[in-house]
């Protein structure tokens, strides 16, 4: 399974990067404006050094518009996905620019018609919204089931990109169910190495290794 970093802070990137943890990079309006940045600059200083997609988010609602500042995003840099809304319109920009070779995650999907929809109209990924589903008493999980099925079932080559990501129990579950990729802010993915029987372990062996009053260096 692939990990995208859900962020737009560079230097976090960077930190996840130089471990081998990055395949590919989202972000979105709310992650632009928390980095303080311009969304063109931020963006082709990520893909500076990602080689792996890095999601750019149209902020338009009529087709014509998305198209355009698509085009514009995915000029930025050749591994740019455009991402656009499961709309009618994010539809229609969809199955444009993905027509043109470019690239498209659709986001903010909340059901398995809509992640089929977005399959026929081309999409290299999609974007259920896992822990906004569990805010409201759905499971998230059964979303990545249901949609892992009907790809399945058709051979649909339309990646399914795991968003929302707020645990590290999610990002588990994600993978056996069969997500193609999760992404997940830079705090879950270090959670991942977290466990209360590693930390206890360790520090017995560091207790008896002070006892033996020995040095390796």
């Amino acid at each position: 399974m692939k990990f995208f970093i859900d962020t737009a802070d560079v230097d976090a990137i960077r930190e996840l990067h130089d471990l081998g943890m990055v395949d590919g990079v989202t972000t979105n309006p709310s992650l632009i404006l928390k980095s303080g940045r311009d969304i063109i600059e931020v963006t082709r200083e990520i893909c500076s050094f990602v080689t792996g997609p890095v999601s750019a988010e149209v902020v338009a609602l009529t087709a014509p518009e998305m198209i355009a500042e698509g085009r514009k995003l995915a000029a930025i840099a050749p591994n740019i996905a455009v991402k656009v809304p499961l709309t009618w319109d994010g539809l229609k920009t969809c199955k444009v620019l993905s027509g043109e070779g470019f690239m498209v995650n659709v986001t903010l999907c909340f059901s398995a018609n809509q992640a089929l929809l977005a399959a026929k109209a081309g999409a290299t990924f999609i974007s259920p919204f896992i822990g906004r589903l569990d805010d409201i008493n759905l499971d998230g999980l059964d979303l990545i089931g249901d949609i892992r099925t009907i790809y399945d079932n058709f051979d649909f080559k339309t990646q399914i990109l795991a968003a929302s990501i707020r645990t590290a129990n999610h990002v588990k579950d994600c993978a056996l169910i069969g997500a193609d990729v999760v992404t997940a802010p830079p705090n879950v993915i270090k959670a991942l190495a977290s466990h209360v029987l590693t930390d206890k372990g360790l520090e017995q062996f560091m207790k008896d290794w002070a006892k033996t009053g020995q040095k390796i260096i």
